[in-house]
C-alpha cells in the first residue's frame, strides 16, 4: 500500500526537461521524502520510515518500464570508507562539547570533479554526465534537508581529455592528490565549501574502500574534499556514499553503538546505501559549529553561482526571486509569499543574519565574531539580509607577539596544536622533533611516498614533520592511536600516530612557525614569506596603519578610521566585511537640534521680545500720559490761541493696528517735543483735529 502510494504520488511528476529535479513525500507520510528526476523517465529514492527505495528506468524497455528496490540490496559485498572508525570515536571525544540546536539554516556550496574514466563510461556524453550530476545533487540536498542543511551544486567539472593526476595506488595516496589539485587549479577559479571527486573505477580500492575524506576540514582550501568510486551505473547508491564522504568533511563521524538508527545509517562505517542520518550525526555537526568549524556555510549561495534551473518551492533563493521559503505546505515564514516567491508587502527581507522581523538589520550590525586572533568579525551592510563572508586576516602575517603565523583564519601554533590532539598539552623541545622526524617511521616522518612508505625529515624540515608534544597526561591518550613516549635531553617527547596517511592530525600544520623568518609548508621548514599571497596590500603603506590586510587583499581598519585605505576617519570595517560600527550621526543630528540648537533658538527669540518690550515702555508710557491731558470721557477739547479759531471737520480715521497706533503717537509726539511752532497732530481712537499755534 506504501510503494502504491508513492508511485501513484510520483507518477503526478510532469516529465518537461525545463526543470526536472523535485523534491516531496508520500501523501499520508508526513515523515517521508521523495528526491527524483524526471529528465530522462523517473529515476530517485524514496524515503519511507525504515526504507528507502531506489526507482529509475529499466535499461532497454520499450514500454517506459521502470525498475523499484530496496537501495540496501544494491551491493552484497560489504564496502567500506576509508576512516577509521575506532580513531574517529576518539577525535570526536576530544571536541565535545555542551548541545545546542542549531535553527539557523547551513549551506554547503558543492563543487562536484568527474574524472575521466566516469566520463569515458557516460560514452563521452557530457550533457549526460551533467544531468547525472545535477541529479546527484537533488539526491544529497534530500538526505541533508532533515538536519536543516542545504546542498548546492555551484560548479561541475569533467575531465574529458585526461586525468590532471593518477586515480591509481592507495585510496589515501589518490585523496591527498586531488585536495592538492582542488586547491591550486579548482579553487582559484570556483568558490566551494566542498570538493568531491567521482572517480569511475570499475573497482573499489585496497581494502574494500569505495570513499575517504578529511575529518571536520569544511571549509579549508587544502583539506576540504573527498574521493568516491562510482564505477557502475547505480546512481543512487552512488549519491549515498557521496554524502558519507561529505558527512565527514562536516565533522561527522563513523556511527557506533551509541547512535540512534533505525537500521543501517549513512554514516556507518560499512556503505550499505541508507539515505538516514543518526542521531549522532547531527550532535557531531552542532560540535564542529560550535567549535568556530563551519563559518562558510552560513552564506547563502548566490543566485547566478547554482547549477540547475531555478524553480520556486526548493527553499533555494535562485535568479527571479526575492525569496523561497518551500512549498506552500512548508512555508512558515510571514516575509515571504510561497506561491510568488516575492516578498509580502513591507518585507525586503525573509531570513539571514542581518534580518529581523522582515526587516534589514542597521549597518554595522554585527553578525559574526572573531573567533580567534587571525579572524575577523563581520557586520551587516544595511542592504543585504545576509551577513557577508567570512574574512580572516591575510595569510603570513604574525601573530602571538609575532612569534607565530597566521594561515587559513588560525594562528598557527605548536602549543595549540598539542592541545587539540592531547588535551592538555604543550609543545615539547626542538630536540624531540629532531630526534623523531629524522627516522622516517611511524611516530617521525615528513608525510608518505604514493606506495605508502615514510619519508624521512631532513634535519632542516624537521620541525615540519609530526607534531611532538609535553606534559601530556600518559594515563589517558587518545584510545585508538598509537603513542610513542621518550625522554630526549631530559625532555618528555610525546607524539602519536592514527594510521590515517594524508588525514593524520598528528602532522604539522601548514603555516607553524619551525624556525626565525620561517614556516612550514608541505613539509618543509621555508621563508615565511611563502605564506603571503600576492594580494599586493599592506599594512603599513595600503592601510595607512590603522588596519590589517585580510585575505581578500583588502584593509580591515580600526574602529574610527573609514575602508577602503584606513586613511581618514569612518567607521571601521572593509569593503568585504562591512562597517564596523553603527552610523549614528542622523540620530545623533536630532538630538543636538531638538536638545541644543532648538532650545537655544526659543530662548533667543523670547530674549529678543522682552528686550524690544522694554525699549518701548517708555514711549507707550509717554504717550499714554499725552492721552490722558488731552482727551476726556466725552467730548475731545483742544486749547488753542483766544485769537485764531479753527474748525477743522471730523476725519475718520483710518483703520490702525495697535503696533501703527503706536508709530504714529510716538512720531508726532518727538516732533512736538523738537518743533518749537508748527502744527500738533493729537492722535486719538475718535478723531483727528489740527490746531496752529504760535509761540
Amino acid at each position: 500500500k506504501v510503494l502504491k502510494k508513492a508511485l501513484e504520488s510520483v507518477s503526478a511528476f510532469s516529465f518537461s526537461k525545463v526543470h526536472c529535479y523535485y523534491h516531496g513525500e508520500v501523501e499520508g507520510y508526513p515523515d517521508s521524502l521523495v528526491a527524483l528526476s524526471t529528465c530522462s523517465g523517473l529515476s530517485g529514492v524514496i524515503f519511507l520510515e525504515n526504507e528507502t527505495y531506489g526507482l529509475e528506468p529499466m535499461p532497454k524497455s520499450t514500454s517506459n518500464e521502470h525498475v523499484l528496490y530496496l537501495l540496501e540490496d544494491v551491493h552484497s559485498e560489504p564496502v567500506t570508507c576509508g576512516v577509521v572508525s575506532e580513531i574517529l570515536t576518539d577525535l570526536r571525544l576530544l571536541f565535545q562539547q555542551k548541545k545546542r540546536n542549531l535553527p539557523e539554516t547551513s549551506y554547503v556550496e558543492l563543487a562536484l570533479v568527474v574524472d575521466n574514466l566516469r566520463y569515458v563510461f557516460r560514452k563521452q556524453n557530457e550533457t549526460a554526465v551533467r544531468e547525472e550530476m545535477v541529479q546527484m545533487a537533488n539526491l544529497l540536498d534530500g538526505y541533508y534537508k532533515r538536519l536543516n542543511i542545504r546542498v548546492v551544486l555551484v560548479g561541475l567539472e569533467v575531465f574529458k581529455e585526461s586525468n590532471p593526476f593518477s586515480v591509481d595506488g592507495s585510496a589515501r595516496a589518490v585523496l591527498g592528490r586531488f585536495v592538492k589539485w582542488r586547491k591550486e587549479t579548482l579553487i582559484p577559479k570556483l568558490r566551494h565549501d566542498i570538493g568531491q571527486l567521482i572517480v569511475g573505477r570499475p573497482n573499489v580500492y585496497a581494502g574494500g574502500v569505495v570513499g575517504i575524506a578529511f575529518v571536520g576540514t569544511v571549509c579549508s582550501e587544502a583539506t576540504s574534499g573527498g574521493i568516491n568510486v562510482f564505477g557502475n551505473g547505480n546512481l543512487n547508491y552512488a549519491s549515498t556514499v557521496v554524502a558519507h564522504e561529505m558527512g565527514h568533511n562536516l565533522g561527522m563521524q563513523h556511527d557506533d553503538g551509541r547512535c540512534s538508527c533505525s537500521g543501517s545509517c549513512i554514516m556507518a562505517a560499512i556503505v550499505s546505501g541508507s539515505t538516514t542520518f543518526s542521531t549522532c550525526s547531527g550532535d557531531d555537526f552542532e560540535k564542529l559549529i560550535r567549535g568556530g568549524g563551519g563559518v562558510c556555510l552560513k552564506n547563502m549561495p548566490s543566485q547566478s553561482d547554482i547549477v540547475g534551473i531555478a524553480k520556486c518551492g526548493n527553499g533555494l533563493l535562485e535568479e527571479g526571486e526575492q525569496c523561497d521559503c518551500g512549498t506552500p505546505q512548508e512555508c512558515t515564514n510571514k516575509c515571504c509569499d510561497a506561491a510568488t516567491c516575492r516578498f509580502t508587502a513591507g518585507s525586503p527581507c525573509t531570513n539571514g543574519s542581518c534580518c529581523s522581523d522582515c526587516q534589514i538589520k542597521v549597518a554595522g550590525t554585527l553578525c559574526r565574531s572573531a573567533i580567534n586572533t587571525c579572524d575577523l568579525p563581520e557586520f551587516c551592510n544595511g542592504q543585504s539580509a545576509f551577513c557577508p563572508e567570512d574574512f580572516y586576516i591575510m595569510d603570513g602575517l604574525t601573530c602571538e607577539n609575532n612569534t607565530a603565523y597566521c594561515y587559513e583564519g588560525q594562528c598557527q601554533t605548536y602549543d595549540f596544536q598539542c592541545r587539540h590532539l592531547f588535551a592538555p598539552a604543550t609543545k615539547a623541545a626542538d630536540a624531540c622533533f629532531q630526534h623523531a622526524n629524522t627516522k622516517g617511521n611511524l611516530f617521525g616522518n615528513c608525510g608518505n611516498t604514493s606506495n605508502g612508505l615514510y619519508i624521512k625529515c631532513a634535519a632542516a624540515d624537521a620541525m615540519c614533520g609530526k607534531v611532538q608534544c609535553t606534559n601530556v597526561d600518559v594515563n589517558n591518550p587518545p584510545s585508538g592511536a598509537h603513542v610513542s613516549i621518550q625522554i630526549i635531553n631530559g625532555s618528555s617527547c610525546v607524539n602519536a600516530d592514527f594510521n590515517l596517511g594524508v588525514l593524520d592530525p598528528a602532522y604539522v600544520n601548514p603555516g607553524s612557525p619551525c624556525a626565525e623568518g620561517k614556516a612550514c609548508i608541505d613539509f618543509k621548514c621555508v621563508d615565511a614569506a611563502a605564506l603571503l599571497p600576492n594580494l599586493n596590500c599592506d599594512a603599513n603603506t595600503t592601510c595607512h596603519r590603522h588596519g590589517v590586510c585580510n585575505n581578500n587583499g583588502n584593509c580591515h581598519c580600526d574602529d574610527g578610521w573609514a575602508p577602503p585605505s584606513c586613511d581618514r576617519p569612518g567607521r571601521g570595517g572593509s569593503v568585504d566585511s562591512g562597517p564596523a560600527m553603527i552610523d549614528h550621526s542622523f540620530r545623533n543630528g536630532l538630538l543636538i537640534f531638538f536638545l541644543l540648537v532648538l532650545p537655544l533658538w526659543i530662548v533667543t527669540i523670547l530674549l529678543l521680545l522682552c528686550l524690544r518690550r522694554e525699549s518701548l515702555d517708555p514711549y507707550l508710557k509717554g504717550d499714554q500720559h499725552h492721552k490722558s491731558r488731552t482727551t476726556g470721557t466725552g467730548n475731545t477739547n483742544v486749547q488753542t490761541n483766544s485769537n485764531v479759531q479753527t474748525h477743522a471737520p471730523k476725519i475718520q480715521p483710518p483703520v490702525q493696528s495697535p503696533a501703527e497706533m503706536v508709530n504714529a503717537s510716538f512720531s508726532v509726539d518727538q516732533r512736538q517735543n523738537e518743533a518749537s511752532h508748527g502744527f500738533t497732530l493729537v492722535v486719538t481712537n475718535q478723531e483727528i483735529k489740527h490746531t496752529k499755534h504760535t509761540m
